[in-house]
Protein backbone atom coordinates (compact mmCIF):
# COMPACT_ATOMS: atom_id res chain seq x y z
CA UNK A 1 0.00 0.00 0.00
CA UNK A 2 1.20 3.48 -0.78
CA UNK A 3 1.63 6.02 2.00
CA UNK A 4 -1.16 8.55 2.55
CA UNK A 5 -0.83 12.17 1.53
CA UNK A 6 1.18 14.12 4.09
CA UNK A 7 -1.54 16.80 4.27
CA UNK A 8 -5.30 16.23 4.33
CA UNK A 9 -7.80 19.06 4.71
CA UNK A 10 -11.38 20.19 4.63
CA UNK A 11 -12.64 23.74 5.12
CA UNK A 12 -12.04 23.68 8.92
CA UNK A 13 -9.40 21.06 9.77
CA UNK A 14 -5.96 20.38 8.34
CA UNK A 15 -4.04 17.19 9.10
CA UNK A 16 -0.29 17.37 8.56
CA UNK A 17 2.27 14.66 9.07
CA UNK A 18 4.11 15.17 12.36
CA UNK A 19 7.66 16.45 11.78
CA UNK A 20 10.67 16.57 14.15
CA UNK A 21 10.58 20.38 14.17
CA UNK A 22 7.19 20.20 15.94
CA UNK A 23 8.79 18.88 19.14
CA UNK A 24 8.01 21.97 21.22
CA UNK A 25 4.47 22.25 19.84
CA UNK A 26 3.66 18.60 20.56
CA UNK A 27 5.18 18.90 24.04
CA UNK A 28 3.07 21.97 24.80
CA UNK A 29 -0.25 20.75 23.37
CA UNK A 30 -0.14 17.19 24.76
CA UNK A 31 1.55 18.30 27.97
CA UNK A 32 -1.10 20.93 28.66
CA UNK A 33 -3.77 18.26 28.20
CA UNK A 34 -2.01 15.30 29.84
CA UNK A 35 -4.50 15.07 32.70
CA UNK A 36 -7.45 15.19 30.27
CA UNK A 37 -5.80 12.70 27.88
CA UNK A 38 -4.39 10.47 30.60
CA UNK A 39 -7.86 9.46 31.73
CA UNK A 40 -8.22 7.55 28.42
CA UNK A 41 -4.73 7.09 26.97
CA UNK A 42 -2.04 5.22 28.82
CA UNK A 43 0.73 7.20 27.08
CA UNK A 44 -0.40 10.33 28.97
CA UNK A 45 -1.11 8.89 32.43
CA UNK A 46 2.18 10.12 33.90
CA UNK A 47 2.15 13.48 32.17
CA UNK A 48 3.65 14.28 28.81
CA UNK A 49 6.90 16.14 28.39
CA UNK A 50 9.71 16.77 25.97
CA UNK A 51 11.16 13.24 26.29
CA UNK A 52 7.81 11.61 25.47
CA UNK A 53 7.26 13.95 22.53
CA UNK A 54 10.76 13.32 21.16
CA UNK A 55 10.27 9.55 21.43
CA UNK A 56 6.89 9.79 19.69
CA UNK A 57 8.27 11.89 16.83
CA UNK A 58 11.20 9.50 16.36
CA UNK A 59 8.89 6.46 16.37
CA UNK A 60 6.33 8.03 14.07
CA UNK A 61 8.98 8.87 11.47
CA UNK A 62 10.25 5.27 11.54
CA UNK A 63 6.75 3.80 11.45
CA UNK A 64 5.78 6.08 8.54
CA UNK A 65 8.85 4.92 6.59
CA UNK A 66 8.00 1.28 7.41
CA UNK A 67 4.33 1.70 6.40
CA UNK A 68 3.05 0.71 9.87
CA UNK A 69 1.44 3.89 11.14
CA UNK A 70 0.81 7.35 9.75
CA UNK A 71 0.46 10.06 12.39
CA UNK A 72 -0.82 13.58 11.82
CA UNK A 73 -1.08 16.80 13.79
CA UNK A 74 -4.61 18.21 13.72
CA UNK A 75 -4.68 21.93 12.94
CA UNK A 76 -7.68 24.23 13.37
CA UNK A 77 -7.49 27.99 13.08
CA UNK A 78 -3.78 27.69 12.31
CA UNK A 79 -2.84 25.99 15.58
CA UNK A 80 -2.18 22.38 16.56
CA UNK A 81 -5.19 21.14 18.53
CA UNK A 82 -4.52 17.40 18.69
CA UNK A 83 -3.32 14.34 16.87
CA UNK A 84 -4.71 11.57 14.73
CA UNK A 85 -3.39 8.61 12.86
CA UNK A 86 -3.81 5.50 10.77
CA UNK A 87 -2.59 2.03 11.77
CA UNK A 88 -2.27 -0.42 8.91
CA UNK A 89 -3.52 -3.98 9.21
CA UNK A 90 -3.60 -6.56 6.39
CA UNK A 91 -7.39 -6.32 6.05
CA UNK A 92 -8.20 -2.80 7.26
CA UNK A 93 -6.93 0.55 8.48
CA UNK A 94 -7.58 1.56 12.07
CA UNK A 95 -7.79 5.24 12.94
CA UNK A 96 -7.32 6.99 16.26
CA UNK A 97 -7.44 10.53 17.55
CA UNK A 98 -7.04 12.87 20.52
CA UNK A 99 -7.73 16.54 21.13
CA UNK A 100 -6.36 19.04 23.59
CA UNK A 101 -8.68 19.78 26.47
CA UNK A 102 -9.44 23.26 25.10
CA UNK A 103 -10.67 22.05 21.71
CA UNK A 104 -13.17 19.31 22.45
CA UNK A 105 -16.85 19.49 21.57
CA UNK A 106 -16.44 21.42 18.31
CA UNK A 107 -16.54 18.54 15.81
CA UNK A 108 -12.83 18.77 15.00
CA UNK A 109 -12.10 15.10 15.66
CA UNK A 110 -15.12 14.04 13.61
CA UNK A 111 -13.74 16.04 10.70
CA UNK A 112 -10.26 14.57 11.19
CA UNK A 113 -11.65 11.02 11.33
CA UNK A 114 -13.65 11.64 8.14
CA UNK A 115 -10.49 12.83 6.37
CA UNK A 116 -8.58 9.76 7.54
CA UNK A 117 -11.35 7.36 6.53
CA UNK A 118 -11.60 8.94 3.07
CA UNK A 119 -7.83 8.67 2.66
CA UNK A 120 -7.84 5.03 3.82
CA UNK A 121 -10.44 4.19 1.17
CA UNK A 122 -8.48 6.12 -1.47
CA UNK A 123 -5.49 3.93 -0.59
CA UNK A 124 -7.58 0.80 -1.14
CA UNK A 125 -8.51 -0.27 2.40
CA UNK A 126 -11.64 -2.45 2.33
CA UNK A 127 -12.73 -1.11 5.71
CA UNK A 128 -11.83 1.39 8.40
CA UNK A 129 -11.97 0.64 12.11
CA UNK A 130 -12.20 2.81 15.23
CA UNK A 131 -11.74 1.39 18.74
CA UNK A 132 -12.40 3.13 22.04
CA UNK A 133 -13.00 2.19 25.64
CA UNK A 134 -16.68 1.64 26.38
CA UNK A 135 -16.56 4.36 29.07
CA UNK A 136 -15.29 6.96 26.60
CA UNK A 137 -18.67 8.01 25.29
CA UNK A 138 -17.34 11.13 23.55
CA UNK A 139 -14.87 9.08 21.54
CA UNK A 140 -17.63 6.65 20.58
CA UNK A 141 -19.81 9.45 19.28
CA UNK A 142 -17.32 10.05 16.45
CA UNK A 143 -17.78 6.78 14.55
CA UNK A 144 -21.53 6.89 15.22
CA UNK A 145 -21.73 10.35 13.57
CA UNK A 146 -19.72 9.10 10.59
CA UNK A 147 -21.94 6.10 9.86
CA UNK A 148 -19.68 3.39 11.26
CA UNK A 149 -21.35 0.22 12.55
CA UNK A 150 -20.69 -1.04 16.07
CA UNK A 151 -19.50 -4.60 15.41
CA UNK A 152 -18.60 -5.79 18.90
CA UNK A 153 -16.57 -5.51 22.06
CA UNK A 154 -13.31 -7.07 23.18
CA UNK A 155 -11.13 -7.03 26.26
CA UNK A 156 -8.53 -4.27 26.14
CA UNK A 157 -4.88 -5.14 26.57
CA UNK A 158 -3.05 -3.52 29.47
CA UNK A 159 -1.84 -1.01 30.33
CA UNK A 160 -5.16 0.70 30.86
CA UNK A 161 -5.69 4.36 31.58
CA UNK A 162 -7.55 5.17 34.84
CA UNK A 163 -11.00 5.93 33.39
CA UNK A 164 -11.04 2.86 31.15
CA UNK A 165 -13.36 -0.08 31.81
CA UNK A 166 -11.07 -2.46 29.93
CA UNK A 167 -13.57 -3.20 27.17
CA UNK A 168 -12.95 -1.80 23.70
CA UNK A 169 -15.87 -1.01 21.46
CA UNK A 170 -15.12 -1.82 17.82
CA UNK A 171 -16.69 0.20 15.02
CA UNK A 172 -16.23 -0.51 11.31
CA UNK A 173 -17.04 1.26 8.08
CA UNK A 174 -16.90 -0.67 4.82
CA UNK A 175 -15.52 0.85 1.65
CA UNK A 176 -18.34 2.65 -0.23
Amino acid sequence: MEAPAETLADDVVVLRRWKPEQLETLTAVAGDSAEHLGAWMSWATRGYGRDEAAEFLENTAKNWADGKTYDFAIFAGGEVVGGSGMITHPDRIEIGYWLSRRHTGRGLVTRAARLLADEAFRLGAPEVEIRHDENNVASGAVPARLGFTLTGDEAAEPPLAPACAGVNRIWRLKRP
